[in-house]
């Protein structure tokens, strides 16, 4: 072998933004839907950043008829005079140099999503072209980046097409952003007006009397966000449709030098919580420090009340956190500066200050606002739903502590259900959750035995979206799921203990299919969510025709798809229409939904934990004209437009 001498020549520097195009995913994540949607909150959080600091009130999101997308605010506008040391408008430093900004620290702001000084720049490089217009000092400015390639075939992002120049003048005040994703990063995908609009929506709610407007140039639809109460009014947006227990959310905002904390708390008759925590505008998914705070505090007041006013015996033990929890619907807001998310997705916070702060706030404020006596009418509702919490939680022990359990899998008879999987590494393990014993059989037989995993269902699970978990536990097919995984449920979940690694849900494509799908996916939402979270959890695609004759055959994965394979067939072809997995012998659904180098899996994620809570409750709760409503206006029966297009394909 010839020995490769490794020099300094051999060290690559990338120059301008040409790292973001050649690592994206370190940027945005993903080149998928969801990394494309990045690039315009990138922008969107810019406009934020102003107006949440004092600086304006409006924000316009237009989806226009080529595809790019125009985001304008009232704010002060970029600067445009030039960098003292680059020599260039601060506008081209802000679109062409990474880690640029004017977030590094608090005098420009005080508080701030953008932490990096990437985000202008990262949607400039990913962008065909990124239009600036800023409106300041009575003056408006503009500059064009666009992309190209050169002659030897390298592509240049984010380049200027000449500097930044005075075009008018102008009353306005702001700065104007258009662009256009690249194809070549992000294929076909387009805008999704229901992803923005749920993310317009949740920002209006977290900053109090901003106004964002969002237009959609290619169907004309437009809609409109103003909250003037704020995080009260998202609370109680979130239990729409559900039983409150009293009418207005609790309520408080407080401060300490550089920290923003608000608060809203409401309770429905339903049995699980639900934290929605942001900060700076970020939603924190997985939590974190200021989570924990808020809980301590909460969990501490709402005991010392229940001491005090003898709801609480002097020989018995406090309340846990969950039994005060139980149907609680919390909205948490946290401003900060200088602020640590644990991963570059920014899903947790990790700043062990702001624990102690949120803590130290909530205890105070919470501590006065249940010492009022007006509010004594709303502390007895709590108490007494803690009380029955508290009782369901001791019925419920017993099982829990079985889910737990080494052995779990004989403990609930799993012999005879579970084809368990031979192979011991977790990591490279399949579940597949099957619809009935028919298909059942044939999963079994086409399975492969060393990493793939069988258990049927014998009816189907329990709706956990309205029953305790006590009631979830009864349900043997539940139980069966638990136990498989071996993970435990609710705050006891542990997913170092995951058996499966991946947690295939595979249904029949008709109605019954779908329900018992969506019945699975509320009980993992519920009771696993950190399953979802960490990308275990995918639904099977089952091919819903065979298109053959002789020498011939292909299978069909959607109505859409059907035509082009009909006509690759060509004439004297036969067509079958599957109505079930049952239907298929086992070489069938091991070829077309078992076998990895040819079946497709839909990864589920929640991109949007309000929106994802609100759809849950919707369509699996007790409101049966609110679910009519959801299902009217936003059902897709198109099985190629839902499953293939707005979920990410394994």
């Amino acid at each position: 072998m010839t020995k490769k001498n490794y020099d300094a020549k051999d060290i690559v520097v990338l120059e301008g933004l040409d790292a973001v195009r050649l690592r994206p995913g370190m940027y945005i994540g993903t080149t998928g839907s969801k990394g494309m949607h990045h690039i315009l909150w990138e922008i969107v959080d810019n406009a934020i950043d102003e107006i949440s600091n004092g600086f304006g009130d409006t924000i316009t999101i237009t989806l226009n008829k080529d595809g790019s997308a125009t985001v304008e605010d009232n704010g002060r506008g970029i600067p445009v005079d030039q960098h003292p040391t680059l020599h260039k408008s601060g506008v081209e430093v802000v679109y062409t140099t990474l880690h640029a900004g004017g977030k590094f620290n608090t005098e420009n702001y005080k508080f701030s999503g953008g932490l990096h000084g990437v985000g202008a720049s990262v949607t400039n490089a990913l962008s065909k072209f990124c239009n600036v217009t800023v409106y300041k000092n009575g003056k408006e400015y503009f500059i064009g980046f666009h992309s190209y390639t050169d002659e030897n075939g390298k592509t240049h992002s984010g380049v200027p097409v000449e500097p930044l120049k005075m075009v008018g003048k102008t009353n306005k005040s702001g700065t104007k952003v258009t662009f256009l994703p690249d194809s070549e990063m992000f294929g076909n995908i387009k805008f999704n007006f229901e992803t923005i609009c749920n993310r317009a929506r949740e920002l209006a709610f977290l900053n109090k009397g901003l106004k964002i407007a969002l237009k959609d140039d290619n169907t004309d639809r437009e809609e409109f966000f103003h909250y003037e109460g704020g995080i009260s009014d998202y609370a109680e947006y979130l239990v729409e449709g559900k039983s409150k227990l009293f009418s207005k959310p609790i309520y408080f905002h407080a401060e300490d030098k550089n920290f923003d904390l608000e608060v809203a708390i409401i309770y429905t008759d339903s049995y699980t919580e639900n934290c929605f925590s942001f900060v700076n505008n970020i939603p924190t998914v997985e939590g974190g420090t200021h989570e924990t705070g808020f809980k301590t505090a909460y969990t501490k007041v709402l005991n010392d009340y229940a001491r005090s006013n003898n709801f609480l015996k002097e020989k018995e033990a406090n309340f846990l956190g969950e039994d005060f929890r139980e149907g609680i619907t919390v909205v948490l807001n946290v401003k900060m500066n200088n602020v640590q998310f644990e991963g570059q997705t920014k899903t947790k916070l990790g700043n062990p200050e702001a624990k102690t702060l949120v803590e130290n706030l909530s205890a105070q404020e919470l501590a006065l606002i249940f010492a009022n006596k007006k509010n004594s009418g709303v502390a007895e509702i709590i108490m007494g739903k803690a009380k029955g919490a508290a009782k369901v939680r001791e019925a419920a022990k017993k099982a829990k502590e079985l889910t737990r359990a080494k052995n779990s899998a004989e403990n609930f008879n799993l012999v005879g259900k579970l084809a368990a999987a031979t192979s011991r590494k977790s990591e490279e393990c399949e579940l597949f959750i099957v619809e009935g014993d028919s298909a059942g059989g044939s999963a079994k037989q086409g399975r492969n035995r060393k990493f793939q995993a069988i258990l049927p269902l014998r009816g189907k699970p329990l709706n956990a979206e309205k029953k305790r978990i006590d009631q979830v536990l009864a349900n043997e097919e539940i139980r069966t799921i638990i136990s498989a995984l071996n993970t435990g449920i609710g705050e006891d979940i542990d997913l170092s203990s995951l058996r499966y690694h991946k947690v295939i849900i595979l249904s029949d494509a008709d109605q019954d299919g779908a329900h018992i799908r969506a019945i699975l996916l509320t009980f993992f939402f519920r009771y696993m969510r950190e399953l979802i979270n960490a990308g275990h959890v995918y639904i099977g695609l089952p091919p819903l025709y065979k298109v053959y004759k002789k020498d011939y055959e292909e299978y069909v994965y959607s109505d859409a798809e059907l035509p082009d394979a009909i006509a690759r067939a060509g004439r004297g072809y036969n067509l079958q229409r599957y109505k079930g997995l049952g239907e298929m012998n086992p070489d069938q659904l091991k070829d077309t939904t078992m076998d990895p180098a040819k079946r497709n899996l839909i990864q589920v994620t929640i991109e949007d934990a309000a929106a994802a809570e609100k759809m849950v409750s919707t369509l699996m709760g007790d409101d049966i004209e609110a679910r009519k409503r959801y299902i009217n206006e936003h059902a897709n029966f198109d099985r190629e437009d839902y499953f293939m297009k707005n979920y990410k394909r394994v």
